[in-house]
């Protein structure tokens, strides 16, 4: 959850690059999180690590920096911290050093037995002044790194780290500089996210891509349980047991630094609502074969291996399970094959029932949502297949899967996710008509039909953008005191609502609950009293009317005891007038995809709300972009 860069210069000069390229890199990291941020420098002639940290915003490290600068450098490393174990502060802020003060290391994750090598280190006599198990960490690793020396004559901070790796359980992502090796930066993974970025005559390590997009778009990803070298001019790989790794697959990063720009908008959340229609776009982009057909390339299934599949479980947490959930309603329309949605952080713990016949979906923007990654590694052990949803290339879930479907939004940098949900709610359409396509569940002319009203869905959301903005701004204003919300939707509008009382929840604070529509009066209209707000999601009256007469019934029965009404409904909808306070208008579309505009309004509603309370709606309080820790 903390964002991590590494930077290998050239040994001969030192200079400011490092700290340049550490800072740069933490910016585009800070939604990992924000709570601290430090750096750590090292140059030939040093006699000691540099290193710089303090509690806050990364803001705060600058402003240090500038009243009192570091040395110039030959490498460097940099880390912005979501705390998971210590408060934040400044002794807790990361890099921490050795106990000989040569090294300096920043992790991500959870050391899991750092209370029981704390407790040998300092039986030993090692002290400390921090409260993180990074700390323990680092003293670690000093003491084995002068063991090596010891050994071999010479300092080997990579061997070290090798070591050391084997030594910790838990999720870990470490990074380490020696001012004894000025030339290098070396790393180690574990269950937590690192990529390598390679540069010409500079190389970087980074928690993702972001960290260094503005310095090369060439990269290669790192396994499970690898240590990593980087020098100005080599690369160089190990697993932990210290065979070399040749086999590690490069890409190249498909959008550029000025994509994680805010680009003129007033947040980045902002932005990134701006860029739902780009994300349905781009998800869509490419799937389609010569004569219409759906051609997945990143699925490397078989077609017999598909139609076999007799079950579909999707995993995800989050708003990622919400796009789940709507995935159901689709995919078991169009395909007749049953789907469950499992919270991911669960999946495991209540012995799923799972075949080699199941397809299990794994849904994530980040690509290391821990709990999803030890969802899916348990469908794999058990036999099944497994499928992931994902935003980032070179992720670990995409990359431990048997297929990926990349949903192509772009970065997405705010904490609260918005492009993402719609570019996975896409993909997951697209599976379920290519499922639909390869077992013979519907005609193609259907699925032609269904795959051009998802090319209309951009023209929609972008209406919804163009025409609604003012009132959801105006109807904020209205509500931005109420200390609670309900969010009540039916069918496809159920996950809907949960979504958009996730949002208020994240970014405005707000106490809010979404249900199902019909479990209202068993139980949660009690809570309706005069002025309570509540906003529901309102089915189009065509083809399901029954649907529509249901919730509008619900609507009713919530204005009867005094509740006000925000409804998101169809453009013309007579009953939604009568009977709403407010009414957010979509444009006609079909209702299988109508989540896909119906959470606009709801996504720019729970902003409104919280810039007019004055918060950070890029960086709520105590959340952090990718979880990976369970």
């Amino acid at each position: 959850m903390c964002g991590i860069i590494g930077y290998a210069g050239s040994i001969k000069t030192a200079c400011g690059k490092p700290l340049e390229v550490c800072l740069q890199g933490l910016r585009r990291l800070e939604y990992r999180g924000y709570d601290s941020a430090g750096v750590a420098l090292v140059a030939p002639g040093m006699h000691g690590v540099a290193v710089r940290k303090k509690a806050g915003r990364l803001s705060n490290l600058e402003k240090s920096l500038a009243n009192r600068p570091l040395p110039d450098a030959t490498a460097g490393i940099g880390h912005t911290r979501w705390a998971t174990n210590g408060e934040p502060s400044d002794v807790n802020s990361h890099p921490h050093v050795s106990g000989d003060g040569h090294i300096a290391i920043i992790h991500n994750g959870i050391i899991e037995n750092a209370n029981s090598l704390k407790f040998d280190l300092q039986t030993e006599g090692f002290s400390f002044v921090s409260a993180t198990d990074t700390e323990v960490a680092a003293k670690l690793l000093g003491k084995v790194a002068q063991r090596v020396i010891d050994e071999t004559g010479h300092p080997d901070i990579f061997e070290a780290l090798r070591r050391v790796a084997c030594m910790l359980t838990g999720a870990f992502t470490i990074l380490a500089v020696d001012d004894r090796q000025p030339d290098i930066v070396v790393g180690a993974r574990h269950d937590s996210p690192l990529v390598i970025g390679l540069g010409d005559g500079e190389n970087f390590l980074g928690s993702d891509v972001a960290a260094f997009v503005a310095y090369t778009k060439k990269a290669m990803e790192l396994r499970q349980d690898t240590v990593v070298r980087v020098s100005a001019d080599d690369v160089t790989v190990m697993d932990f047991q210290g065979n070399p790794v040749t086999d590690s697959k490069r890409f190249t990063v498909d959008w550029d630094a000025s994509a994680a720009e805010k680009g003129g908008w007033s947040s980045f959340m902002d932005k990134e609502i701006h860029e739902d229609p780009e994300a349905v776009s781009n998800t869509l982009m490419g799937r389609f074969g010569m004569h219409g057909d759906i051609v997945l390339d990143e699925v490397h299934i078989s077609p017999e291996d598909f139609k076999s599949i007799d079950k579909i479980i999707v995993v995800a947490c989050g708003t990622a399970s919400y796009a789940g959930m709507v995935a159901k309603y689709a995919i078991e329309h169009w395909v007749r094959i049953p789907v469950e949605v499992e919270l991911a952080h669960e999946f495991r713990y209540r012995d799923p029932i799972l075949t080699p016949r199941t397809l299990v979906v794994a849904i994530s923007q980040s690509g290391e949502t821990m709990d999803t990654l030890m969802a899916l590694r348990h469908a794999r052990e058990q036999g099944s297949r497994v499928l992931a949803i994902c935003n980032t290339q070179g992720a670990s879930i995409p990359r431990e899967s048997d297929a990926v479907l990349y949903t192509h939004a772009g970065p997405e940098i705010a904490v609260a996710s918005t492009k993402a949900f719609v570019a996975q709610v896409v993909a997951a359409y697209m599976l379920g008509l290519y499922f639909a396509q390869l077992k013979g569940t519907m005609f193609r002319d259907e699925i032609r039909q269904i795959v051009d009203q998802l090319k209309a869905m951009p023209e929609k959301i972008q209406w919804v953008l163009d025409n609604q903005a003012e009132t959801i701004q105006n109807t904020a204003k209205r509500m931005v005191d109420a200390h609670s919300f309900l969010f009540l939707g039916r069918h496809v509008g159920y996950p809907v609502a949960m979504e958009g009382a996730l949002k208020l929840k994240e970014i405005a604070y707000t106490f809010t609950e979404g249900f199902a529509a019909g479990e209202l009066k068993h139980g949660p209209i009690a809570l309706v009293d005069e002025g309570e707000p509540v906003v529901v999601i309102v089915p189009s009256a065509r083809g399901r009317n029954i649907l529509h007469s249901k919730v509008i019934s619900g609507i009713e029965e919530v204005k009867a005891r005094g509740a006000f009404t925000i409804a998101v409904a169809e453009q013309d909808d007579p009953d939604v007038e009568r009977y709403a306070d407010v009414v957010l208008w979509r444009p006609a579309c079909p209702t299988l995809l109508s989540p896909l505009v119906d959470v606009v309004p709801l996504q720019l509603f729970a902003m409104d709300m919280a810039m007019l309370k004055g918060y950070d709606v890029d960086k709520p309080r105590n959340l952090a972009k990718s979880v990976t820790v369970e």
